[in-house]
Order: structure tokens, then C-alpha cells, then sequence
């Protein structure tokens, strides 16, 4: 089973405060940015900040991803060298238009992972699409790493690059459905745009509410306050627990009598049924029923 990946909290990186105590709100996995969130002047600083919080103890059972900033600026190898030798899990590239900018990121992790005694290929990768051609190109993009992880929506640059703005989501439409079917198609999570109006709460569950229901394995969020309502909204129903366990139970019983073919109140159940199950098992067990 797959690690659950329903929120991501961004912290600017030049947050000391924000750095230094963000493991308490307990996030799936919590991600440093020394990108947009940090000023330029604060762009050296901050990458020293985020150096040291990736090596607190209270970060070491939390998954940490770290947004560095593009390689094409002055900031962006400095950025994967810092926090590659920190020992992140997960490096986030953003405005990742084509496969040859994660097989450039690649390069310079293997040479990195090498001089700092890192195991090959354990620094993993997050793609951010934040452009028309890299939605076009985001089935290439999924499949250029074995490294990735997943690959994620940026709503900001995406719209300005459509020349529209954030509305009701059918502006993000066409970029939702390609994401997320690049991800399926290789493997990979896929993760949601920011909901940046933090005092709409209403605006914020009917997002979540669609890109469940899409299929995203979470979302990217930019305030504490927004995790337990996401991770509520991804919670199951207890009938969704209950039938799930029904499905499990049957498959164990058919294994151990070695059914080719399990049936459950009349149903034949498959490998993506028992699938299923054991995702809505791993949500109730890490959030409980949907209250």
C-alpha cells in the first residue's frame, strides 16, 4: 500500500517560527518552499533555515518535500544541493514544462547523492505543471523518473498562461483531467491546486468534494486550519468501512482456500475492488469515519 498523501502544507521557508513548529498540525507530508513564498533578498537565508529544519527530530516521521526554485535561476542548484544533503524525501521542481527538465534535476541528484553517501536514488521527485505546454506534455512528464512520486497542478501560472483567471473550476478542467490521467496512467499520485482564500471554508470542502470524487490523492494547502477539513472530506462513511472490510474478509477467505474467483454477496471481487478496500481501510485507519 501506497503512502497516503492527502495534504501537503506549504511553508515559506524564511518562516522561522512557521519552521520550527509546523509537525504539530500533523499534515501527510509538510513542504518547504523556498520558491514564491520567499522574497529574493531572502532567498539565502531562507535556504539555510529549511537546511536545518529538515534535520529537527519532530520532522523525522513526517514526509518532507522541499519546493526549490527553477535551475534556470541563480537559487536553483544551491537550493537541491542544500536539501538533498539534509536528507529530504521529496524535491519539488516546479514550472516542470517537459521530461528534460526532471532529466537535468536527475543529473545533478545522482552527482549530489554520490559526494553526501545518500543511497542512489532514494531523493525523491514531484513534478509541478504550471503551463499549457506542460499539461500537454504531462503523460511524458509522469513517465520521465522512477524517482517521481507524483506530479502536481499549479493553478497561478497555469491560468495566467491561459490568459483567464481562478473561477468556479472550469478554467482548471481540461488541466485536472490531464494530470490526473497522466498520474493514473503511470502509477503516480497526483495532487490538487492551492485554495487560497483560506476564510471560505464552503468554496474550499466543494473543491475537495470534486477532486475526490475526480480521483486526486490530496491536495497542496497553505494553511493549518485546512487539514482537518480535508482530511475529514477524505475520510469514508462507515458504510464505505464496513463494506470495505466485507471485500477483505472474503478475499483472505478465498485465498485461503484457494479460489481463483471470490465472490461477495453475489459480486465477483477483483484485484481493483480489493484495491479499493484497502485504500478506504488506510484513510479510516489514519482520520477515522467521515464526520
Amino acid at each position: 500500500m501506497k503512502k497516503l498523501r492527502r495534504s501537503m502544507l506549504f511553508l515559506p521557508g524564511a518562516n522561522a517560527a512557521m519552521l520550527s513548529t509546523a509537525f504539530i498540525y500533523r499534515p501527510d507530508s509538510i513542504m518547504f518552499d523556498l520558491e514564491d513564498a520567499v522574497a529574493l533578498r531572502e532567498k539565502d537565508s531562507a535556504r539555510v533555515l529549511v537546511f536545518h529544519a529538515l534535520q529537527h527530530p519532530m520532522y523525522r516521521d513526517i514526509e518532507t518535500v522541499v519546493r526549490i526554485n527553477p535551475l534556470n535561476t541563480p537559487f536553483g542548484l544551491a537550493d537541491l544541493e542544500a536539501v538533498v544533503r539534509a536528507g529530504v524525501d521529496v524535491v519539488r521542481l516546479p514550472k516542470t514544462d517537459t521530461p528534460e527538465d526532471i532529466y537535468l534535476l536527475e543529473t545533478h541528484l545522482e552527482r549530489i547523492e554520490k559526494e553526501c553517501g545518500r543511497e542512489p536514488g532514494s531523493t525523491k521527485l514531484m513534478a509541478a505543471i504550471e503551463s499549457a505546454v506542460g499539461v500537454i506534455n504531462a503523460v511524458a512528464i509522469a513517465r520521465s523518473s522512477p524517482r517521481l512520486i507524483g506530479i502536481a497542478l499549479a493553478a497561478f501560472d497555469y491560468v495566467m498562461d491561459m490568459q483567464t483567471e481562478r473561477g468556479d473550476g472550469t478554467e482548471l478542467f481540461y488541466a485536472r483531467c490531464a494530470v490526473l490521467h497522466a498520474a493514473r496512467a503511470v502509477g503516480i499520485d497526483a495532487f490538487d491546486v492551492v485554495w487560497s482564500d483560506v476564510n471560505n471554508e464552503t468554496g474550499f470542502l466543494r473543491e475537495v468534494e470534486l477532486i475526490r470524487k475526480m480521483g486526486f490523492n490530496g491536495k497542496s494547502l497553505i494553511n493549518p486550519r485546512q487539514i482537518e477539513l480535508l482530511h475529514n472530506a477524505y475520510a469514508p462513511t462507515q458504510e464505505e468501512v464496513d463494506y470495505a472490510q466485507s471485500v477483505i474478509i472474503a478475499a483472505e477467505e478465498g485465498e485461503r482456500n484457494g479460489l481463483g474467483v471470490v465472490s461477495l454477496n453475489g459480486k465477483m471481487i477483483d484485484a481493483p475492488i480489493i484495491n479499493h478496500a484497502q485504500v478506504v481501510l488506510v484513510r479510516a485507519a489514519a482520520s477515522g469515519v467521515r464526520r
